[in-house]
């Protein structure tokens, strides 16, 4: 049977067909995927987790159960889970454990661009690194056989062109689901310090036995063709390599850790030039280093951003990266977007706005430019506490509903903990809207869409410490402008959840506004609201896109002199 896959479903149908039986992840893009694709299956416990931490924590523990377990995420993800990665390799797994992550090279969609292949070598487990699609596909079953020969979890690291490239893929369908039997051992699983003192030799002595499999394992190939020149390389490097010498020796590495010291040196020995080809870090370039192995590696401008076939001669050549200007278009918020009304509002109270990591970080850019900070998840609550104690009253956090439950529940005990007053917002649009409307606890639904209990965000606020917590509709600017003036008191610490559902969800929509245009005084406010559904003239005036505007009368409320006249009635779109 031929599917056409991309990346991270190819890895998803091989786990599955090797006997995945359970599945947890956090949505991410480049990773997001791989657990929506494990939730349409049969036979797989496949769930959002409330965060990456514990996403980890349930699947390893599935594991050490005795099911084939599989956790996802992005890059920045992992860093959430790093407290369990880390003791995991200590503690080992019972069934095979698979961690799959998604870099993002070139920041599609991510706030730094940092290089997974550190984790592996720091947390001393092993790494696959695929290539295409087909061998994210095959990879997925030899990860399984790995971690349990070996009693570690295996790393899978993918990066965006290869989690998102679509290929063919001849699948079988064919399904191996054996659970192994769950025997107490508390040396094994118990880390205190004694215990894992232990493990530690334990785990050395495994790296060793690791390291010879690697050597060893044809997941590391030499192909020997010209050998004036050989290419050392990994992930879909591999495939710019041999797109632009396809004549040239090449080693491929499908598994990057632990290194393989003898073959390296064996395929050294047999080329005349050796180069390293690399995204990202020099991590490969590094290793090599520390074996005395002479090579040729990339100029350190290359480190920054994506890889590209065209560079490849380039590093050959010994040249530096042409840094180019960015062509993409300018993002923007969706046309009727609930929170284009929060950030109207907080740019003309001129306030200084913490933010966090969603769609709603849009609001940085012109002419909203009513978001300030933006660093990880949860830091729309916690720099607003500290903005607040630099800062004083002019001070406000913004944060998503599903970033709210993903990490801002601690940063608002604390904020209530520690006596911090102010005004956080939750922009409740009732998903996890930038990945790709996922459901979370907030929702009520699964990642297979069925029913469960919903987690009441006002309740779990004031629980939280808030002193007030008001719910608001977004869209009603001039009551929300002064719910936040009057909670902006420095008296209280006060939770307003600006709730509308995304526009995604939610395709209710009215008639586009009248214009009036003996009443523009071309102040451009209306402009300033950034939709996309309204323009400038030629001749300075004002038009709306009937067919891109929602009716969602922002743009209405920004115009003081009456310019532009509202429709009252909403309807359905078809």
């Amino acid at each position: 049977m031929i599917e056409f896959l991309a990346g991270d479903e190819a890895l998803a149908q091989g786990a599955y067909e090797a006997g995945l039986q359970f599945a947890a992840s956090y949505p991410g893009t480049p990773a997001t995927e791989v657990l929506e694709y494990l939730a349409k299956l049969p036979d797989v416990d496949a769930q959002w987790s409330v965060n990456e931490k514990v996403a980890f924590e349930v699947a390893l523990a599935s594991a050490i159960a005795g099911k084939r377990s599989l956790y996802s995420s992005k890059h920045v993800g992992l860093n959430v889970a790093m407290d369990p990665l880390m003791t995991s390799a200590y503690t080992g797994v019972n069934a095979g454990f698979i961690v799959v992550i998604s870099d993002d090279p070139g920041i599609h969609s991510s706030q730094n661009e940092q290089d997974t292949r550190i984790f592996s070598r720091v947390a001393k487990i092993p790494m696959l690194e695929p290539s295409s699609p087909l061998e994210c596909y095959q990879y997925a079953p030899a990860a399984f056989k790995i971690s349990e020969d070996f009693d570690t979890p295996v790393m899978i690291r993918l990066t965006t062109r290869v989690a998102h490239t679509k290929e063919n893929i001849a699948v079988s369908g064919k399904r191996k689901a054996a659970q192994k039997e769950f025997r107490i051992d508390v040396p094994k699983y118990v880390m205190v310090p004694r215990n894992a003192y232990k493990k530690h030799i334990i785990l050395e002595k495994k790296l060793a036995r690791l390291r010879k499999y690697s050597n060893k394992t044809p997941l590391n190939s030499i192909e020997l063709n010209k050998r004036s020149i050989g290419f050392i390389t990994s992930g879909v490097s591999y495939l710019y390599v041999k797109e632009t010498y396809p004549d040239a020796s090449v080693l491929k590495l499908g598994m990057p850790y632990p290194f393989p010291d003898e073959k390296i040196r064996e395929f050294a020995s047999k080329v005349k030039k050796v180069f390293v080809i690399e995204e990202l870090e020099p991590f490969l370039e590094e290793e090599l280093q520390r074996l005395g192995v002479r090579a040729k590696a990339k100029s350190s401008s290359f480190r920054i951003g994506e890889l590209r076939p065209e560079s490849i001669p380039a590093i050959v050549a010994g040249k530096k990266k042409v840094e180019e200007e960015p062509t993409s278009r300018k993002p923007v918020l969706c046309p009727g977007c609930p929170h284009r009304g929060v950030f109207s509002v907080l740019r003309s109270l001129k306030l200084t706005v913490a933010g966090d990591i969603g769609c709603y970080t849009l609001g940085a850019l012109p002419p909203l430019g009513a978001l300030h900070s933006c660093l990880c998840m949860g830091t729309g609550v916690t720099f607003f506490d500290g903005f607040s104690r630099a800062l004083g009253n002019n001070v406000v956090g913004v944060i998503g509903d599903s970033t709210f439950v993903h990490s801002g529940i601690t940063g608002l005990v604390n904020a209530a903990y520690n006596r911090t007053k102010g005004v956080i917002i939750i922009l409740d649009n009732s998903t996890t809207a930038m990945t790709g409307s996922q459901p979370h606890p907030a929702t009520g639904l699964t990642a297979r869409g069925e029913q469960t209990k919903k987690l009441v965000l006002e309740d779990l606020c004031r629980a939280c410490g808030a002193d007030f917590v008001d719910v608001i509709d977004p869209f009603k600017t001039a009551e929300l402008k002064a719910l936040v003036k009057q909670r902006l008191d420095g008296k209280a610490l006060s939770v307003i959840i600006a709730r509308y559902p995304c526009r995604l969800i939610d395709r209710t929509r009215a008639a586009a506004p009248k214009i009036d245009a003996s009443k523009c005084k071309k102040c451009y406010q209306c402009l300033a609201v950034n939709c996309p559904a309204i323009s400038r003239t030629e001749d300075g005036f004002i038009a709306i896109d009937a067919q891109t505007c929602t009716g969602c009368n922002v743009c209405v409320n920004a115009c003081s002199f009456g310019a532009l006249i509202k429709h009252q009635i909403r309807s359905q779109e078809p």
